[in-house]
């Protein structure tokens, strides 16, 4: 039976587990409701057989000496004669002296005279059998009174038929109805079991849209379902890119490490000029590429944002034009304005925001670089303008530069020699932190990036 049961479907579970369940609760209520009317309509029989014995004893002690045979047998017609009830009268040997209605048979009594006069009362499957002591003028014998069960039995007959044919019923409806509740049921878990089987034979962007859309259980199953999906279609695609990009960028350094150490094989290795130039030149290229890589992992990466993050603009951005000044010694940074402001964001995060977009600036100007930051909070927010004085960028070009390796000509990798992939990673970080980035640049005549930044509550 338990392997039979495991082999069902899910759908033959359910509607047997209903069926059975609600069959098992129906006997038991019938059942319960059976003996509760059972021994109630017993308890009436037996009060009306003891109404009737007493009404017979009553009678008995009214009548005259006189009274004649006729008369009794009148008198009692009119009294039991609706209720199927045998009355006899015995002496104590036994010996029937009157009867009336007799359609039961008599029944020897084992009772003594003492039993007789408190009144003896049994039970047989077919009747309820009472005798007691009367007196009728000078004759002293006693009364047999047999009251039958058969409308008892008829009814309760009438009361099981009855359970049985509506138990039939009621399984027969309940087994549809489970059916039909099956089906509607388990169709999401069927919509969610194709789109598994559509997922391994066609891969995450094939999948089909569920139309089950109800606000249960069910519902937010097929919800997070469909959102981890979109999740691992968003990983695999980044994964799909990061090997893309790496191949791609990695290319050009690797290529260039190899020339450099195939020359040093060759006769570079006797030349002290070509040797350093050789080694130089490798170096440059393998730190290229070591940040091209962290770039594009810290691209690959979707960490949540962190809700505790907070940060002091104060203490950031003057570190970070520390820094670039350092590398950048001609560069000019001129700041307004700057107070204390918690925002949130990380300050990792935001050092990164500003070093990217502020080197952008530097790297890629044709005079003296100049960097002016101002700041200001309107309405709960935080905004950080950084305007530069470099070459600029066309409008035709301003949706792009967000993308990876994007660049606006081939002179941008000549000049600045950058990795392509900061401003990407600016826009990854912004996007992290609720960060609104705009900008506005002509060519010659600069660029400007507007931050609004949310302060922390």
């Amino acid at each position: 039976m338990k392997q039979l049961f495991n082999r069902m479907s899910l759908k033959e579970k359910w509607m047997l587990s209903t069926a059975t369940t609600i069959f098992i609760s129906y006997v038991l209520i019938c059942l319960i409701l059976y003996i509760s009317l059972h021994t109630w309509l017993l308890n009436n029989e037996e009060r009306s057989a003891l109404r009737s014995a007493d009404d017979m004893s009553s009678f008995f002690e009214t009548l005259s000496p006189t009274t004649t045979i006729q008369q009794l047998e009148e008198r009692l017609s009119n009294t039991i004669g609706k209720q199927e009830q045998t009355v006899r009268i015995m002496n104590f040997d036994g010996i029937q002296i009157l009867s009336f209605n007799d359609v039961s048979p008599v029944v020897p009594t084992t009772a003594t005279y003492e039993e007789l006069l408190n009144t003896v009362m049994r039970k047989t499957d077919d009747a309820y059998i009472i005798e007691r002591v009367v007196q009728i003028g000078p004759f002293q014998g006693y009364m047999q009174l047999i009251h039958p069960l058969t409308t008892f039995h008829k009814m309760m007959q009438y009361v099981l038929t009855t359970m049985a044919i509506v138990g039939v019923g009621a399984l027969l409806l309940v087994a549809f109805i489970s059916f039909y509740l099956a089906n509607r049921l388990i169709r999401p878990l069927q919509q969610l079991r194709d789109s598994m089987q559509s997922v391994r034979d066609k891969g995450l962007k094939e999948r089909e849209a569920f139309t089950y859309q109800a606000d249960d259980e069910i519902g937010d199953l097929l919800q997070m379902y469909d959102s981890m999906l979109e999740e691992l279609n968003i990983s695999f695609t980044q994964q799909q890119q990061f090997v893309a990009d790496a191949s791609h960028e990695l290319r050009t350094p690797i290529q260039a490490v190899e020339g450099h150490l195939s020359l040093l094989a060759r006769w570079g290795k006797d030349d002290p000029q070509i040797l350093n130039e050789s080694i130089d030149s490798s170096l440059m290229e393998v730190k290229r590429m070591k940040k091209m890589i962290e770039e594009l992992l810290q691209l690959a990466r979707r960490e949540q944002a962190i809700d505790t993050s907070e940060v002091d603009v104060s203490a950031v951005l003057p570190q970070v034009i520390h820094e670039l000044a350092m590398v950048y010694p001609n560069a000019q940074f001129h700041v307004e304005e700057l107070s204390q402001q918690r925002l949130a964001i990380s300050p990792e995060a935001l050092a990164q925001i500003l070093r990217n977009i502020i080197e952008n600036g530097i790297r890629y100007n044709e005079s003296i670089p100049k960097i002016r930051i101002s700041t200001a909070q309107i309405d709960g927010c935080f905004y950080i303008e950084i305007q530069d004085n470099g070459i600029g960028i066309a409008k035709e070009h301003l949706p792009f530069i967000f993308d990876r390796f994007y660049r606006v000509d081939a002179s941008r990798q000549q000049n600045g020699g950058g990795t392509g992939l900061g401003l990407s990673i600016t826009k990854m970080l912004a996007a992290k932190y609720h960060v609104e980035l705009k900008v506005q640049s002509e060519i010659q005549q600069g660029t400007t990036f507007l931050l609004k930044i949310p302060l922390k509550k």
